[in-house]
């Protein structure tokens, strides 16, 4: 059984402890003989020796055990250790898991003050990974910065999107002003607002446009038992400002991991818009209940463009195996029909809150994955048809222009227009902290984002974002983005050599996988023929080692 130490035989780690003892005894005896302000040292000395009391008969943290009073200084000191870092250690330079020097970027763009930087680069641009785009001794007039694209070339309704848009964030992983103020620059800026699979909020119906993601807890048009409901889905895609559906196969950020929405922080107004029951748990599938196969979820796609009618219907995705993504685009090749675009979401994608071992150890990072599907929709002859976002750490010009450069046709960023808003990268989206009452549910913390400002702040990120790829691809003698392929991009492999992209990256011929696959690529050649349309399994060789460690 837990006792106290003797004072006298106390080591120097419990001398906090015993001088609050003895301060105690020293302040009540002279309460009582000499003065009643004395009652001041009672209460100090009285509340530290409660706590190192404490610290002493608890059993769960052996150091506050050893470290009576004392450990609370280490524990608090830990509370705002990323805050220390952020602000006094970090270079402007290091990505953990955004600069100081890419969030002053967004920051003086959003507020329409000079971004312009003196005496030269940061960076050491003969490090192994540094990466610039090649300049022309031709350059072309900057004089047009409102770049899109067409999606959904063919159908009903297609749209014209900006190259540069809000990545998927739902109302509860962010605030109703949060919200609003980003509706509201989406419709000054002309460029779209993806409402994540949190449904159509009332925030997100002031006048901006829409992509409505749908995922497997099918908020917004979902039956009682959780399945969809086309009916509701129908009456939500028909509304005006619903241009694309967006279906969620996974996240970069936390691939193949669904979700829970305590019945607590269901609000009244996060039931109606979800169209879940208030006051029970909210279940987020890891998977899909309305398809179960490549074929199948080519039929869903089918199913939801004529209940929208005829807008544009793609998917969002971020790549694990290749053989499943192989078998999507196989069952796009049997069923004659595909998705009008493809989002590709890279593992370093961000979230509100997730495992640890989810945010850093899966889903292809990006420019592989968009490598991957790009190449296969070539291979496949379906690029001309399928439009490709990417989506993960989007923040610069350069940013933008690198993926395009990979085979994205425009581009979300998520992370970077909540800097527009005012995040400051304190990293307490999952406690319902956030300083900045941007990821909070917190009415209090909330109310304080001013949406007007805020509003405008995004409208202007995106504005002087797209003027400065439109000055880089001016620089580079080049006047839309969609002319930026692989050859444009320079990346540092040693501290002696150099490659572009075309160089580091195979690049299949248009139909080359039709043709009989693509012998010189591994991935193609291992899995490409022995995907299937009617399956995301393994291929057989696979499924074998899964019961076998014997390679």
């Amino acid at each position: 059984m837990s006792r106290l130490p003797r004072l006298a035989s106390l080591p120097l780690r419990y001398s906090a402890y015993g001088i609050s003892l003895m301060g105690l005894a020293v302040s009540l005896a002279s309460l009582v003989t000499a003065s009643p302000h004395w009652i001041w040292g009672v209460v100090v000395f009285g509340l530290l020796s409660a706590l190192g009391t404490h610290d002493v008969m608890q059993r769960g943290r052996t150091v506050s055990r050893n470290y009576p009073i004392l450990a609370h200084l280490r524990y608090n000191l830990e509370s705002f250790g990323p805050e220390i870092r952020q602000y006094f250690i970090q270079t402007d330079t290091e990505q953990v898991p955004f600069s100081r020097e890419q969030r002053r970027l967004v920051y003086q763009r959003a507020k329409g003050v000079s971004d312009k930087q003196p005496f030269g680069s940061l960076h050491d641009v003969s490090q192994p990974g540094y990466e610039w785009m090649g300049h022309s001794l031709a350059p072309v007039p900057a004089d047009k910065a409102d770049f899109r694209i067409t999606v959904g070339a063919g159908r009903a309704r297609p749209y014209s999107a900006s190259v540069f848009n809000i990545s998927a964030m739902s109302f509860g992983a962010l605030s109703a002003n949060a919200i609003s103020a980003l509706n509201d620059g989406a419709r000054s800026g002309g460029f779209y607002h993806d409402t994540g699979e949190g449904a159509i909020s009332p925030y997100h119906r002031r006048g901006g446009d829409l992509v409505w993601e749908i995922g497997s807890g099918y908020f917004g048009c979902r039956d009682e038992a959780g399945h969809f409901d086309p009916e509701r889905f129908r009456e939500g895609a028909r509304q005006e400002a619903v241009k694309m559906i967006e279906i969620k196969l996974s996240q970069g950020a936390k691939p193949g991991h669904g979700g829970i929405l305590p019945a607590a922080k269901v609000t009244p107004e996060i039931a109606t818009t979800r169209g879940v029951p208030l006051g029970e748990d909210v279940i987020s599938p890891a998977a899909h209940t309305a398809f179960s196969t490549p074929g199948e979820m080519i039929d869903f796609i089918i199913r939801l463009r004529d209940l929208a009618g005829g807008k544009p219907v793609g998917i969002k995705l971020a790549i694990g195996h290749p053989w499943e993504w192989f078998a999507i685009v196989k069952a796009m090749l049997e069923r004659g029909e595909h998705p009008d675009f493809v989002v590709v979401d890279g593992g370093e994608g961000g979230t509100g809150a997730a495992p640890l071992e989810f945010i850093n150890r899966l889903g292809l990072p990006l420019t592989e994955a968009l490598q991957l599907v790009h190449n296969t929709l070539v291979g496949a002859g379906l690029r001309d048809r399928v439009q490709i976002a990417a989506a993960g750490k989007m923040i610069s010009a350069f940013d933008i222009a690198r993926a395009m450069a990979l085979g994205a046709n425009w581009c979300n960023a998520a992370r970077g227009f909540m800097f527009a808003l005012g995040c400051i990268q304190a990293q307490s989206c999952h406690n319902d902290r956030c300083p900045s009452g941007v990821a909070t549910q917190d009415t209090l913390r909330g109310s304080r984002l001013d949406v007007p400002t805020k509003a405008q702040r995004v409208a202007s990120f995106h504005a002087n974002t797209l003027e400065a790829l439109a000055e880089m691809l001016g620089a580079a003698g080049l006047s839309h983005p969609a002319e930026l392929g692989p050859e444009h991009v320079l990346h540092r492999v040693s501290r002696h050599e150099v490659k572009s992209f075309a160089e580091l990256h195979d690049q299949l011929a248009p139909g080359e996988l039709l043709a009989g696959g693509a012998a010189h690529h591994p991935l193609f050649r291992d899995f490409w023929e022995s995907a299937s349309a009617a399956s995301f399994a393994p291929p057989e060789a696979i499924a074998r080692l899964r019961h076998s460690k014997l390679y």
